[in-house]
């Protein structure tokens, strides 16, 4: 491939890396016995479908995915997903960290991460590697970045987004020069004089539309375009991660350019930022759309029936394959793949993540033995503002809200944080439980 100013992209030259998270601990407990990318997405899909996604509708099917904790679902969730047939060239590869001979340690950040499985990526025939985070939401045609990549001539190219000042903070800020090119890199600024130094110059934030009176930043998105020889030369010393360590480095002796990204784009780090993302595709206009046939976001084929509701107000609410809702009132909620409500409940501002397999009438009754509700919601449940994970078990007359209480607080099978209940995945609230 050339990759002199103005070349054409090749997908065949374009190698792509998803990161599969690290603990996610700020998600937690969704992230107790998965990783972040993983964690169930608008009713039936998971946050790595997204990165995926929008690889294969760039037209970059050669993709790998670098996982290391609690990554046993988020394998299965790819196994069963992404299969392409022998003449397409594509794949999905997962690299999960491992220790060999040579070494034990497991990933000690993102840049250590693709260090570690550069032999890997060296098998196959490329000369530009996008690297890319397994647990943000947004859409673009990385045919854009790449282009943009080659056309300047650029070593290493960094998607960036403006935020206004009280994000800037939790993120790495960066100054351009006219030609796009970075001169400044500073990791989550605190200070308030360093912070006015990095503010988006006026040019750009007309030509971006901003509005002229409040203050933006560039912010690294963490999605990258190295050539090849670059990346592998930046990856020959011991630095552990991409944002802190090897593109501060790199600006001040390579050219490293930024890419002006314009759209929704959220990074999903929090339980309220997970909350607030899904509920947001309930409104007639969300910020991200899923309804697209030209690019559509691929996920696991369930082959489900239809979902089956009987004499329920619904308002505002999106409702995953395979679900049974009789006889209630649900308003602004996502309802997963296989959930079952029963009569006499109330869902509101809710997301109910539904279940991994149907309960049998046998095995229900067997539960009901045991002393446990039937999986799913029971009857005249009240539910609001609560995040409930999957395969829960909600028994009859459960009231569950964070109204009254701490905005964090881990209970007896719950917790609550951001002011936002969360029902662990298998957990079992049983009949009159009030929370």
């Amino acid at each position: 491939m050339d990759l002199s100013p103005g070349s054409v992209v090749s997908s065949r030259d374009v190698l792509s890396i998803v990161m599969g998270g690290g603990a996610g601990t700020r998600l937690f407990p969704l992230t107790k016995d998965r990783s972040k990318p993983a964690v169930p997405l608008a009713g039936k899909y998971r946050l790595v479908d997204i990165p995926i996604s929008l690889c294969i509708n760039s037209g970059f099917r050669r993709i790998f995915l670098l996982t290391q904790f609690n990554s046993s679902s988020l394998h299965r969730h790819i196994q069963q997903s992404y299969r392409f047939d022998d003449y397409s060239g594509g794949f999905v590869e997962i690299m999960a960290a491992q220790q060999t001979p040579k070494s034990n340690a497991w990933y000690q950040g993102t840049a250590d991460a693709v260090r570690q499985n550069l032999k890997h990526f060296d098998s196959h025939d490329h000369q530009l590697i996008l690297i890319l985070s397994g647990d943000q939401l947004y859409r673009m045609d990385f045919r854009g970045l790449v282009e943009q990549h080659l056309r300047s001539g650029a070593d290493v190219t960094v998607a960036t987004i403006p935020v206004g000042q009280a994000d800037a903070k939790g993120f790495g800020i960066m100054q351009i020069d006219e030609a796009k090119k970075i001169t400044r890199f500073v990791e989550k600024p605190k200070e308030q004089a360093v912070l006015d130094s990095l503010r988006l110059d006026e040019r750009f934030s007309s030509q971006l539309g901003l509005p002229a009176h409040e203050p933006h930043y560039l912010a690294s998105m963490g999605i990258y375009v190295f050539n090849r020889k670059v990346l592998k030369a930046a990856l020959s010393g011991i630095e552990p991660d991409f944002g802190k360590d090897i593109i501060p480095t790199l600006i001040e002796t390579h050219q490293v350019n930024a890419y002006l990204y314009q759209g929704y784009w959220e990074d999903i780090g929090t339980i309220k930022a997970f909350f607030e993302a899904n509920l947001d595709i309930c409104n007639e206009m969300p910020k991200f759309n899923f309804y697209d046939s030209i690019a559509p976001i691929y996920t696991h084929a369930r082959y489900l029936p239809s979902s089956k509701v009987s004499n329920s107000q619904i308002e505002k609410v999106v409702i995953a394959d395979g679900s049974i809702i009789m006889d209630s009132k649900i308003e602004r909620a996502i309802i997963g793949v296989r959930c079952r409500i029963h009569s006499g409940s109330m869902i509101k501002d809710t997301i109910l993540m539904g279940q991994d397999s149907y309960e049998s009438d046998a095995e229900a009754q067997e539960a009901e033995k045991r002393g446990l509700p039937r999986m799913g919601i029971g009857h005249n449940a009240h539910i609001e503002r609560t995040i409930v994970d999957k395969n829960a078990r909600i028994g009859n007359d459960v009231r569950i809200s964070p109204h009254g209480k701490a905005a964090n607080l881990d209970g007896d099978n719950y917790y609550i944080r951001d002011g936002i209940v969360v029902i662990p995945k298998g957990a079992v609230i049983p009949h009159g439980t009030v929370i």
